[in-house]
This record gives structure tokens, C-alpha cells and sequence, in this order.
């Protein structure tokens, strides 16, 4: 026993003593003198502890038990570091108190019988709980324990982060050296030779011989390097040997560390035994590499005396598996042959698809298999759309007969009319001007008639009875023209185009169209098939339309005509195609559009849905084509 431990159990003595009633004497100065030796001479966190654990129950008055609980920051397990007066378990109820503040993380003060009560404290550390103290004080002194007992935990927090300090630093240690073993595996351009380097380096920066590097293939783990040896064929036995060992640590997903140290949980070793047994090796340590969620190989590393692996060694060599798995595994992956890839991909793919998990790609895959066998099974009506519009079949357009100004209009586009309607008339006062003319020429003329017969002037009869003709004949001109000024409508019908309310009082030019008259119980349906579509339109196809006006409403039509010239518009080709109404319900109207479909024939369902695609497809191969 060390003079601290000695000092803490006389501290407990002496604690015990006062509690029993006894009578002897105790110099408690120089008691107090020796806990501040041991505390401030602790060589260890245990000596530590347990030293502050004895000055703060000298400190608190009515201490009978005290214990502190400790466990990694925020995760636990907490367990009991230190006991006082003794080493023994505490008692349930100092381990209750404790409990609870560790799930509370307040500080809790519970009854523990008459005249006694447990007061437990959270230790936090930056916000983070490491543990606590929990004390069982005689009395009703719980405030002033608490007050106490929080200006010692300064000590304890002190010691925390001092541990969390050297902790720290090891981890950014280990991490250093592990990323000059990263950076070694990153700068071979092979995977061999990654792996190669990695054990030979491993060997020479932790003293053993041989290191070997292991790979999993097809549940069997074959050594892909061994230190030092860059061809070690010869070697089989220690390779099949080194696999075994590699083999053991995989299966059981864990670190193999032979001869067992006593503080290790237990492993299976007999692989490793072997290995030892047969190569004479004293110490044998075996680190599984992951890479994401699966073991992808081991590293094996051998000393040849039987001096274990010291604790920093083994995490070291653990992080360094950590790291440099999953680039060995892509490297291994990137120097697979083509037809390697591909059969492993295929691999993956099947695994994946009938093994556990991945519940999304086998939905996936289900539908797709559905789809396709719909697709291939199936038959679908196959039919053309296109946009259409609805014209009539025989479509008159009024023009002016003449120049002239427009007097007045009576209809306007959409609008009704009958035959014989006037739509609109023109100007007719020059024409009536020039007939007033005209009949007082000829009645000058008859004039002149009548004194030369009178006379028996022949030749002059001859001349005038000439000239008056001339003066009927252009009378009856303008009469025609004076009848036409009003215009009509050539027969009953809708007004297709056609608005001159704007231009009343503007000049007309001859041949001007005015307006565009269809008929009301004739029409056809107009069709824009694209360029892509129109070999399979043939005259006598039925479709069916559906104007905008009237979507829930569906028309039959008949293919008619093809018209063989393309038309391009809005960035499109196609072609007219016209077709006619098997019934015209009293609703349509010319210029009414919509979209048709036009029936071709039944298909398979696949051959619908990839008619587009593999036209453009064959389209691309022949353009392509040398």
C-alpha cells in the first residue's frame, strides 16, 4: 500500500472512529497535513481522486459515505471511481442519489433515514456531464455541504480537464501519424503497390516483422502484401497462416490481440496461436479495416517477443485501418479489368436485389418488370393527334366591284345572314351624277334625231341613231354599277371574317375582299398532321374530335384529302389533311379549333410509347453512318 492510500484509509479510520463514539484521540491537523501531501503527491487519477474525495469529506461536516461517479463526457457508462471511507461498493442509497442527478443533471438531495440525507452534485465540464458526487451527511448540514462541496469541485473539474488535455493531444498525435500513412497509400499509383508500402512502413514505424495487409474475396481473406517482400510466393505457408489470423479477427468483427491481455474482453485466438506456434512469434495484433458499413480485410502485425501491444499502439494501428480502408478499397476497385467491373456491378445489382434491405429498389424493379411485360403483352389503340380546326366546305369571299367609298355595313363577323341580305353598300353618288349626264346626252341626241329624219337627213339619222345606242349602253353601265353599289349576300350563311364598322367613308379598292361567308349546314374539319405522322393518315381513317370550345363533347370525323404540300409554322412542319363530320351539332361553327385524334390501328403498348424515340433514333444511326 502507497503512503497516500495509507493516509486516505487512516482518514477513514478516523472517520469511523468518530462515528462508532469511540474515544481515542486523533490529531486531525496532522491527518489534514497528509491528505494535502497525498493530494498534491497523486501519481494517477485513482490517487488523485480518492485524496480529494478524503479532503472534501474533511471539509464537509456530518460526512458518513461519499463516492464519485465517473464515465466518457455525455455517454457513459458511469461507474464508481472512488469510494470513501472504504473502497467498497457504496450503498444503494448514495448510488439512487446518484442516478438520479445523472438523469436530472441538477443537483439532488434525497432522505436516506432518520437524521440522514444524500446530497448528489452533477459534475460538468463546458457542458458536458462526466460524472458526479454523491455525499451521505448526518444532519440537516445539506446547504453548507453543498456550499463546500462546490468550491472543491474546481479541483475535480481541474483534474477532468487535464485528462481530456492528454486525451486531446493523443488523438491529434494518432491522427497525424495516421495521415502519413494515408498520405503513403495516396501517393502509390497501384493498388499493390499501395499495399505494399503500407505494411512495409507500418513494419518499420512500429517495429515488427512481418506486417501483412489481407483483403476479404468471397468470405475468404486472401494477403494482398507483406512487409518488406514485394513478391512473396514462396512464402505461402506464413501467407495462408497470416490469412487464417486475418480471417478469425473478421468473423468476429473485432481486434485480435495474442497473448490476450488480462484487461480485454475475451476473443477467439486460435488462428492466432498458430501463427505464433508456427512462424515463433511472441505478440501478434490483427485490426479489421472497414469501409462504410462493412469489413472490407485486416492488418496483421508480428513481433517476435512476447512483449504486448502497448494500448497507444493498437489505437493507433485502429485508426490508421479506419482511414486507409476505403481508399485501398477504391483503389482495388480502379484497378479491376473492364469485364471484372461489370461482372462485379452485375454482382451488386443481383445482390442487391435479392438480398436484405434496399426495399426501394425492389419496388422499383417490380414496376419496371410490370411495365415492361405490360409493354410487351399489351395492346393499345394507336391513333395520330393533331391540332384541328373547323372550316366550312364551301367558303365565299365578297369583294368590292368596283372602286369607290364605303357608304354604310350591316354585319360584322359571326353573324347570320340570308340570302339576299345586304351587308353593306357603297357610295353611288358619281355614278348617279354620270347617269343624269348620260340621259340628258341622249335626250340631246334624240333631239337631233328628230330634225335630221325630219329633214331627211340619212347619213346624219345613221350618225346620231349611233351615237345613241352609245349613250344606252354606257347608261345601262352605270345602271349595273348603281345596282351593285348594294352589296348582298350570295346565299344563307355565317359571317366568317369580316368587320367594316373602322372604315365607313373609306375608299374601296376593286377586288377588295369585304367578307368571307360560309354556309351553315356544310363543313370540315381541317387537320395540321405533323411531317413525322403523315405517311400512316390515309383517306377513310375515322378519328375524333374535341373542340376548344366544348372539351367534354367528343365529334366523329372521316379522313377526306391529303394535301401533298408541308406548310411550316410556330417552328413546325405539317401537312392539311381534311376531314368530314359524320354530324354537325347545331353548336359548331366555322373557325372553331380543337385537337383530333385519328384512329390507326391496335399496337403493342411498348411500340406506342417508343415510336417517337426510336424514329429519332434511326434518324441519328443513318446521319451517323460512315
Amino acid at each position: 500500500m502507497s503512503g497516500s492510500e495509507e493516509v486516505i484509509e487512516g482518514t477513514a479510520a478516523a472517520a469511523v472512529a468518530r462515528q462508532d463514539g469511540q474515544t481515542e484521540r486523533v490529531d486531525y491537523a496532522l491527518l489534514d497535513q497528509s491528505l494535502w501531501t497525498a493530494f498534491r503527491n497523486a501519481g494517477d487519477a485513482l490517487g488523485y481522486l480518492r485524496a480529494w474525495l478524503a479532503l472534501q469529506c474533511r471539509q464537509v461536516p456530518g460526512v458518513r459515505a461519499a463516492t464519485v461517479v465517473l464515465g466518457a463526457p455525455g455517454t457513459g457508462p458511469y461507474e464508481p471511481a472512488a469510494s470513501w471511507p472504504t473502497e467498497d461498493r457504496p450503498s444503494p442509497a448514495l448510488m439512487r442519489a446518484a442516478e438520479e442527478a445523472l438523469a436530472r443533471q441538477e443537483t439532488v438531495l434525497q432522505s436516506a433515514g432518520p437524521a440522514n440525507s444524500v446530497l448528489a452534485m452533477p459534475v460538468t465540464v463546458d457542458a458536458a456531464l462526466y460524472g458526479c458526487v454523491a455525499l451521505q451527511i448526518e444532519g440537516t448540514g445539506a446547504a453548507e455541504a453543498t456550499r463546500r462541496l462546490r468550491w472543491g469541485m474546481g479541483w475535480l473539474e481541474s483534474l477532468l480537464r487535464r485528462e481530456q488535455g492528454a486525451r486531446d493531444a493523443a488523438l491529434r498525435d494518432r491522427t497525424m501519424r495516421a495521415l502519413d500513412f494515408v498520405a503513403i497509400v495516396l501517393g502509390a499509383r497501384r493498388f499493390d503497390q499501395a499495399c505494399t508500402r503500407l505494411a512495409t512502413e507500418l513494419a518499420r514505424a512500429l517495429d515488427c516483422d512481418p506486417v501483412g495487409i489481407g483483403f476479404v474475396r468471397r468470405r475468404r481473406v486472401k494477403v494482398r502484401a507483406v512487409s518488406h517482400s514485394a513478391d512473396f510466393g514462396r512464402r505461402m505457408n506464413v501467407i495462408r497462416d497470416i490469412g487464417l489470423a486475418m480471417e478469425e479477427a473478421v468473423d468476429q468483427g473485432d481486434l485480435v490481440h495474442y497473448p490476450l491481455p488480462e484487461t480485454w474482453e475475451y476473443r477467439v485466438t486460435r488462428m492466432h496461436e498458430d501463427l505464433a506456434a508456427a512462424h515463433r512469434t511472441g505478440s501478434i495484433l490483427t485490426v479489421p479495416m472497414p469501409a462504410g458499413d462493412r469489413l472490407i480485410g485486416a492488418i496483421t502485425l508480428e513481433r517476435r517477443d512476447r512483449t504486448p501491444f502497448p494500448d497507444e499502439t493498437v489505437e493507433l494501428v485502429d485508426v490508421i485501418a479506419s482511414m486507409v480502408g476505403p481508399i485501398l478499397e477504391e483503389k482495388r476497385r480502379n484497378d479491376r479489368s473492364i469485364v471484372t467491373k461489370l461482372f462485379a456491378a452485375t454482382g451488386d445489382g443481383i445482390m442487391r436485389l435479392f438480398g436484405p434491405r434496399h426495399a426501394g429498389l425492389k419496388l422499383a424493379t417490380v414496376v419496371m418488370a410490370v411495365l415492361v411485360w405490360l409493354g410487351a403483352t399489351v395492346t393499345i389503340p394507336f391513333d395520330i393527334g393533331a391540332p384541328a380546326r373547323i372550316e366550312g366546305e364551301v367558303q365565299r369571299s365578297v369583294v368590292a366591284p368596283f372602286s369607290g367609298y364605303l357608304a354604310t355595313e350591316s354585319v360584322r363577323a359571326g353573324e347570320t345572314v340570308e340570302e339576299g341580305e345586304i351587308l353593306a353598300a357603297l357610295n353611288d353618288q358619281d355614278l348617279q351624277l354620270e347617269k343624269l349626264r348620260l340621259e340628258t346626252a341622249r335626250r340631246q341626241r334624240e333631239a337631233e334625231f328628230d330634225q335630221a329624219l325630219a329633214n331627211r337627213e340619212l347619213s346624219t339619222t345613221t350618225i346620231l341613231r349611233s351615237q345613241i345606242e352609245q349613250v344606252d349602253a354606257q347608261l345601262a353601265l352605270v345602271n349595273e354599277q348603281i345596282a351593285r353599289t348594294t352589296i348582298r349576300a350570295p346565299f344563307d350563311g355565317v359571317v366568317v371574317d369580316g368587320d367594316l364598322s373602322q372604315q365607313v367613308g373609306a375608299s374601296l379598292d376593286r377586288g377588295q375582299e369585304l367578307f368571307k361567308i360560309a354556309p351553315l349546314d356544310s363543313f370540315r374539319v381541317v387537320l395540321e398532321v405533323d411531317e413525322r405522322d403523315i405517311a400512316l393518315i390515309e383517306p377513310g381513317q375515322p378519328g375524333a374530335l374535341r373542340l376548344s370550345s366544348r372539351p367534354t363533347e367528343t365529334l366523329t370525323y372521316e379522313i377526306t384529302r391529303l394535301t401533298p404540300i408541308a406548310e411550316q409554322r410556330d417552328g413546325r412542319n405539317f401537312f392539311r389533311v381534311e376531314a368530314a363530320l359524320e354530324s354537325v351539332p347545331d353548336w359548331v361553327s366555322p373557325s372553331m379549333e380543337g385537337a383530333a385524334r385519328t384512329a390507326i390501328d391496335e399496337r403493342l403498348a411498348v411500340e406506342v410509347w417508343t415510336r417517337r424515340f426510336v424514329a429519332w433514333a434511326r434518324l441519328l444511326f443513318w446521319r451517323m453512318a460512315p
